[in-house]
């Protein structure tokens, strides 16, 4: 089990730490293997202290263009996913993100002083104008919208092949969540929805969203699709699915699984 905490434990088992490098969204892994688990420090390159896995410590080591990873293994974070257990990729999303922070908040961002980290937060202070800021996160809703015995599934431009989803987008300031399924729905596609129900949450670290699902009911309008974000959208039976994700690591697919098992197709 991970436990994230900013500052090592007075209880930590110091006989092993597991070391996760991170450049631009790749992580460093053994060979062939896992996460790097050693006793030293395997590069020098600066370190953050993530939290502890099953009592042994955990640190990001940000590697920079000029840092030496010697014989590791270079794994983007997407395809490291179904290579290590599950918990433990959550772990280096996690690193990826913490060292993007350390990186893009060396400066204020009101006055440009040099930042200092709180120890006990993560968060960084100016000690000219005493201007705070934390780990960026940014709140996205993924919803899957129902209709009878049909869902809706939409091909983004994100994606190079024809491949579909579920709707997602981010939250604006000062709209809450089930506002935010509403407007991107009617954005997107151009539909009214009703009886948003929510289905939970997933860390997303391409780079720091934290997308919180939902399904929700069709109540109105034809399909016109917002051709900058979406080119194909449709209705499709559980029988006639489009390529698209069924559970595997995203919160999408888990969405569409939930649904295709609530069907009950025999």
């Amino acid at each position: 089990m991970f436990t994230p905490s900013p500052l090592p434990p007075s209880n930590l088992n110091t006989s092993e730490s597991v070391w996760i490098p991170v450049r631009s969204g790749t992580i460093f892994v053994e060979p062939g293997g896992g996460l790097v688990k050693s006793s030293e420090q395997p590069i020098a390159a600066p370190t953050t202290f993530l939290g502890s896995l099953d009592g042994y410590g955990v640190y990001a080591i940000d590697l920079h263009d000029t840092s030496e990873e010697g014989d590791l293994e270079p794994v983007n974070l997407r395809k490291l996913y179904g290579r290590i257990p599950d918990e433990e990729w959550v772990v280096c999303g996690r690193a990826e993100q913490i060292v993007n922070y350390d990186r893009t908040h060396v400066y204020c961002g009101r006055c440009a002083t040099p930042t200092n980290t709180n120890a006990h937060d993560r968060g960084k202070v100016c000690p000219n104008c005493k201007h705070m800021a934390f780990p960026r996160l940014s709140p996205a809703m993924i919803v899957l919208v129902e209709r009878e015995d049909e869902v809706l599934l939409a091909w983004g431009r994100q994606f190079p092949g024809r491949f579909f989803s579920t709707l997602a987008g981010f939250v604006e300031p000062g709209e809450s969540l089930e506002q935010a399924v509403e407007r991107e729905v009617m954005e997107e596609v151009g539909l009214s929805v009703s009886d948003i129900k929510y289905f939970g949450s997933q860390p997303w670290p391409f780079p720091h969203s934290l997308m919180c699902g939902f399904h929700c009911t069709y109540s109105g309008g034809e399909i016109l699709i917002q051709e900058e974000e979406i080119v194909e959208a449709g209705w499709f039976k559980a029988t006639d699915l489009p390529p698209c994700p069924v559970g595997g690591m995203s919160i999408a697919g888990w969405l569409i699984k939930d649904w295709l098992d609530r069907q009950k197709i025999s």
